[in-house]
């Protein structure tokens, strides 16, 4: 598949930014428009023998009107082919395959038999070893493969030198039998992987053509998923009960053409997921704590119930390529500290590229941009240098999605972070309170002191003793985090060394409205969901007037902002297995789109 540019696609929508950055350029496109040309027959076949003009038909035909090729008789094993000469290929091809097993034996015993001082070059091989086969298509090809193979087969249990004359073999100026056997080997296995007259052995031209086939039928599915989308987009938001699944609409860029595009993505999208590499590393991830989507996503792609409808073992039938390594256990096993010296974990990066790229065509088809990783370490964009194609092409699903350090909107995924102490959603997270259970809280934050804007918070109001802005650093003992969370109306989730933050996650579980103090972070989900109906965002700047710009909020504002966060929940819960529209889907969906490379804004 070429590298080209297509004119009929969109570019993807830029992620929600808080205090956003200046616009990207737009992203060169890595997929070729759908081909209008006609498919190739899967086999090569003998050119048809029509009549030129002006000239007399076939003696045998003389009178006959000749029908045009589509509707002949065609054989079950090769079309255009006359019975007889189908059972001469097969026949021909089953004599080599017997006679080149012949003469390999003779040689390895000849070999084994001869004395220790003899010496062998197998260089002399293809030296000496002409093609016995020119031309190596058409019958006359086959009756002087069959030929030889007869002559060879009666000659060569008694004199292999005499075998290899007669097959049309050169015999070494050494004079040795073994090589002169070893010659008549080479020489069957090289005409039997050239010979394509039969429909038995598959060439390379025929590899190429069934893999053009099924890119171009690949790429007629997008088109055609693309304009399913774009259609739906038009209809604008009216009620649908095609999908089972009704939600406030605010919440949304455009429902419709999310709704659409799931459902296209349920139909279509295809991962092939590399087998290649051994655990811990690869095929791998961490399942607990601040890392969790890291290593559940993982696990879902390959052994979860989301593998047998989205994942594939023809590699040809995919739409994306997921190489399954995890920086999280690459940082635990590969790293020193505290020497910060990331070199291991780019080495291993470039090698696992390097890897599959030599092993399959998939990767320097599109120099890596239907390729994604996830990773939900900080270190995650760091070890995607690893490979520049893999940090400029390829489909990064990263946590630390930060616009200014190299994250690109257009084809990289931002994860949400999700922090599960044992792998599991707190109880006490289940069933948050109703709305009109009161919030004795305006705002509340507890976290560790790190990172530029954590310092400014806890500066202007950590011990000020407000009764409604509780900010601590590592809370005390005495008091629990989820039972604060869920006394507060908004919960305030400032960046710490990274932009990421799993406060924004638990606000969610909780229904307290997050409040996002950060700067050029790209959020979760942002080309689908529109942020504003469920968050508030406050610049830096904003901080020591804090107090008075969430009091501002009025009552029914605040009131939309929890209904927004009720309707989101379910994007952003790690279910076991997963579930349609869950976070492990919605991260499915992001990379979609970015497949797609189509604009739902």
């Amino acid at each position: 598949m070429s590298v080209t540019a297509s004119h009929h696609l969109l570019p993807v929508a830029r992620g929600i930014f808080v205090n956003s950055p200046p616009p990207l350029p737009p992203r060169p496109l890595h997929f070729s428009p759908p081909s209008k040309t006609p498919p190739v027959t899967a086999f090569p076949r003998f050119p048809e023998k029509t009549t030129p003009p002006g000239a007399l038909p076939h003696p045998h035909r003389r009178g006959k009107k000749l029908r045009p090729s589509s509707a002949r008789k065609r054989s079950s094993i090769g079309a255009g082919s006359s019975e007889m000469e189908t059972r001469r290929r097969i026949a021909a091809q089953a004599a080599l395959c017997s006679a080149c097993l012949a003469a390999a034996a003779a040689a390895l015993v000849l070999l084994s038999s001869s004395s220790p001082s003899s010496s062998f070059d197998f260089g002399e091989l293809a030296r000496f070893a002409p093609d016995p086969w020119e031309p190596k298509s058409g019958p006359p090809a086959v009756r002087r493969s069959v030929a030889r193979e007869r002559a060879a087969r009666s000659s060569s249990s008694s004199d292999p030198v005499r075998a290899a004359s007669a097959a049309g073999v050169r015999p070494s100026p050494r004079g040795s039998t073994a090589v002169a056997a070893a010659i008549v080997s080479f020489n069957l296995v090289r005409g039997l992987l050239n010979f394509n007259d039969g429909p038995l052995i598959r060439s390379d031209p025929q590899r190429k053509t069934e893999e053009a086939s099924e890119e171009r039928k690949l790429e007629l599915g997008l088109a055609r998923a693309r304009a399913a989308i774009r259609k739906a987009s038009k209809l604008g938001d009216r009620p649908s009960n095609r999908s089972g699944y009704g939600t406030a609409k605010a919440v949304y860029r455009n429902r419709r053409a999310f709704l659409q595009s799931y459902m296209e993505m349920e139909r279509r999208f295809k991962v092939y997921v590399y087998s290649e590499g051994e655990q811990p590393i690869v095929h791998d991830g961490p399942c607990k704590d601040i890392y969790t989507m890291e290593g559940r996503f993982i696990h879902e792609m390959e052994h979860g119930s989301s593998s047998a409808r989205f994942r594939t073992r023809d590699a040809r039938r995919a739409h994306a390529y997921f190489m399954p390594f995890s920086v999280t256990w690459m940082v635990r096993y590969l790293y020193k500290p505290p020497t910060y010296d990331l070199t291991p974990l780019r080495r291993f990066v470039a090698d696992y590229v390097r890897a599959v790229s030599t092993k399959y065509p998939f990767w320097n088809r599109t120099r890596g941009a239907d390729h994604f990783m996830v990773a939900c370490h900080d270190w995650g964009p760091h070890a995607s240098l690893g490979d520049r194609h893999l940090y400029n092409n390829s489909i990064r699903a990263l946590c630390n999605a930060n616009a200014s350090e190299g994250f690109n909107p257009q084809k990289d995924v931002s994860l949400p972070e999700i922090h599960l102490l044992d792998g599991n959603i707190s109880p006490k997270l289940l069933s948050p309170p109703q709305p009109n259970v009161p919030r004795p809280l305006l705002a509340f934050f507890a976290g560790g002191l790190h990172g530029p804007i954590r310092p400014l918070l806890l500066r202007h109001w950590k011990d000020k003793g407000d009764p409604e802005v509780r900010v601590y650093g590592y809370l005390p003992k005495h008091l629990d985090y989820y039972t604060l969370m869920l006394q507060s109306k908004f919960c305030l989730c400032p960046s710490g060394h990274e932009v990421a933050s799993p406060r924004i996650v638990e606000a969610i579980y909780t229904e307290c409205v997050p409040v996002i103090i950060s700067e050029h972070y790209v959020l979760p989900f942002s080309d689908v969901l529109d942020w504003d109906a469920f968050s508030v965002k406050v610049e830096v700047s904003g901080i020591p007037r804090l107090k008075e710009i969430l009091k501002a909020v009025p009552e029914d504002e605040y009131r939309r902002l929890r209904q927004g966060l009720k309707a989101v929940r379910r994007h952003f819960v790690l279910n076991q297995p997963a579930k349609r529209f869950d976070v492990f889907h919605m991260v499915l969906h992001s990379i979609w789109l970015r497949r797609l490379n189509l604009n739902l804004g």
